[in-house]
C-alpha cells in the first residue's frame, strides 16, 4: 500500500510537497499548542516542544494514509511527542523546519486562560504523561473508543483511568478550596 497525503485541492495542485505541509501544519496549530499547554508551562519550553511535535509530524506526513481523520492522525502524533519529550527524549533535535512556526503560534493571541481554567492546569500539571494525555483528549471531546485507539489502551481502561483522574483532580480541588482564605 502507497502512502497517500491529504488530498491536492484546485489551489494545492501546484504547490510543493513541503507547501502543502505547512499549510496543513498551519491547520493543525491550535491542536499543537493545547498539546503543548498542557505539557509545558514555560513559553520558551512550550515553543520548543511546538518544533518537536512540528518535526516529527514532517517527517510522519509522507507515510499518513488518511485511515482516520488528519485532526485525529496530528493527536496521535502531538501527544506521543510530548509524553517523549517530557521524558527528556528526543528533546534536542538539531533540525529545522522551513517555517518559524513555533514562534508564530506562540506568539499569536490566543486567549490568556481565567484564573479557574490556570487552577485547573496547575491540578493537570501535577498528573503523570498518560493521565495528561487523557485529560487534553477528553476535554477536546473524543469519546473513550477514540481515546483508546489514540492511546494503545482499552476503552474500559479509558473510563477507569479517567475516573480517578477526576477523582484525584476533584480531591485536590476542595483542598485547594479549603485552604483559600
Amino acid at each position: 500500500m502507497t502512502a497517500l497525503a491529504p488530498p491536492a485541492t484546485a489551489p494545492d495542485a501546484g504547490r510543493s510537497e513541503e507547501q502543502r505541509f505547512l499549510a496543513f501544519l498551519e491547520s493543525q496549530q491550535r491542536i499543537l499548542y493545547k498539546i503543548a499547554y498542557i505539557y509545558c508551562r514555560d513559553a520558551e519550553e512550550r515553543r520548543d516542544l511546538m518544533q518537536e511535535m512540528a518535526i516529527h509530524l514532517w517527517r510522519a506526513y509522507p507515510s499518513f494514509e488518511g485511515r482516520s481523520a488528519p485532526t485525529t492522525w496530528t493527536y496521535r502524533v502531538a501527544v506521543n511527542v510530548a509524553i517523549s519529550y517530557r521524558r527528556g527524549q528526543g528533546r534536542r533535535l538539531r533540525e529545522t523546519l522551513p517555517l518559524d512556526f513555533a514562534t508564530d503560534v506562540a506568539d499569536q493571541a490566543f486567549a490568556p486562560p481565567n484564573e479557574q481554567t490556570q487552577r485547573l492546569h496547575a491540578l493537570i500539571e501535577t498528573l503523570d504523561e498518560m493521565s495528561r494525555a487523557l485529560v487534553l483528549l477528553y476535554l477536546e471531546g473524543f469519546d473513550h473508543g477514540e481515546i483508546a485507539a489514540l492511546l494503545g489502551i482499552s476503552p474500559s481502561n479509558v473510563s477507569t483511568r479517567l475516573n480517578r483522574i477526576k477523582a484525584k483532580l476533584q480531591a485536590e480541588h476542595d483542598l485547594i478550596k479549603d485552604d483559600a482564605p
